[in-house]
């Protein structure tokens, strides 16, 4: 019969669904059976553009065994909470009590009736430094799972946004993860002739800049944009704007004081450009690595305007750094950067702030589509 097809999948910590869509553009024979999520403004996002799927607002620990057996999954995708492993946290780990909810997942899953045959994670570069990741390795061998993990970025699918994050596949049955890839866990870097991008990028390890003096770094940091603008298999920014004509530019122009404040410190991109940092929670609301703004006025150039800034009054600053025209990528932009389809919207209830905080902690749609293919593909 058709049903035996169909995926029932398990999304745990659904937010903005993010993973939803991933399943979609996957094309893989799919049906939702529940999306759990304690954010109620990332369910009511959810809700908006998945009104049919299930959706449970309640903690992940608070669900019991009984209930996981009773939605009779065949695929679970989780993007548990990356605070406890991100750089700039207390790397508390699995002391933190945001990572509780990942080890009642992690402790139910050989108690299940029914074993899901797929598990895919997303989460922060560091998680792989994890002790949750070493607790989680070690239920999947027991419980026979074949496991493949690797560090991808949307730029190794031609995507101008860095946003380089852990993933975990893992397949039951002890069987490798699609014909094509080897025991190896480090998947094999595409080779320099052929353009297209292989189904695993290569392992990306950015370099530490431990030792680096500033100067040093800041020489590698403008060399390595460098490097990005001109790597032609990547899309230019304009390729994911919304036509200027539908905007109200100035509620997304940077102010003259954070112009003054922070200019030195902003990551400023062109429309032709094909690199743009990761767009945080914080985008918008604070400035330093939250996520790059675009230069509009393409009439002068950021070194024209900032070697003699030193130089300038503060008024003659604020005009100059006003030339550039410098302002924020929309929701929208950073949604389509981040593979949301067009048909993904925000409701009206959802303020501006909200929108980026919740995009911020969402993840890239294109890349996670990439690896369902790979997973699920029989």
């Amino acid at each position: 019969s058709q049903n035996n097809n169909i995926m029932r999948v398990l999304e745990l910590y659904s937010g903005i669904g993010g993973m939803h869509y991933a399943l979609k553009e996957s094309e893989v024979c799919h049906q939702v059976v529940a999306a759990v999520d304690i954010n109620t403004t990332a369910n009511d996002v959810y809700r908006h553009n998945f009104p049919s799927t299930a959706l449970l607002n309640k903690t992940i620990e608070g669900i019991t065994l009984e209930e996981f057996n009773q939605l009779s999954f065949d695929v679970i995708l989780m993007s548990p909470p990356c605070q406890p492993f991100t750089r700039i946290g207390l790397q508390r780990d699995v002391a933190d009590s945001r990572t509780r909810s990942f080890l009642h997942v992690v402790d139910l899953l050989p108690r299940l009736s029914k074993a899901p045959v797929f598990i895919l994670l997303e989460n922060v570069k560091g998680f792989e430094k994890s002790a949750a990741r070493e607790y989680l390795l070690r239920t999947l061998r027991e419980c026979g799972y074949a496991v493949q993990e690797m560090l991808v970025s949307p730029t190794h699918f031609g995507i101008p946004n860095s946003r380089l994050r852990y993933y975990l596949l893992a397949k039951l049955s002890g069987q490798k993860i699609s014909d094509d890839s080897t025991e190896d866990p480090t998947p094999a870097p595409p080779s320099s002739s052929s353009s297209s991008p292989s189904p695993f990028p290569p392992q990306v390890c950015a370099p530490e800049y431990k030792t680096c003096p500033s100067l040093l770094k800041a020489t590698l940091e403008a060399q390595k944009k460098k490097n990005q603008n001109h790597n032609l298999s990547v899309k230019q920014i304009q390729d994911f704007l919304e036509p200027q004509e539908n905007l109200n530019l100035d509620q997304h122009f940077l102010p003259p004081k954070i112009l003054l404040r922070y200019a030195q410190l902003l990551d400023i991109v062109r429309p032709t450009c094909r690199r743009s940092i990761c767009f945080t929670k914080g985008y918008g609301k604070y400035v330093e690595g939250t996520g790059s703004v675009l230069q509009c006025c393409m009439d002068t150039s950021v070194e024209h305007v900032f070697p003699r800034l030193d130089q300038c009054s503060e008024e003659e600053r604020v005009q100059k750094l006003l030339e550039l025209k410098l302002r924020y990528f929309t929701p929208r932009e950073v949604a389509n950067l981040m593979g949301f389809p067009p048909t993904f919207s925000f409701p009206e209830s959802v303020s501006t702030k909200q929108q980026y905080r919740l995009l911020g902690n969402s993840l890239n749609v294109v890349v996670v589509a990439k690896l369902l293919q790979l997973l699920l593909s029989q």
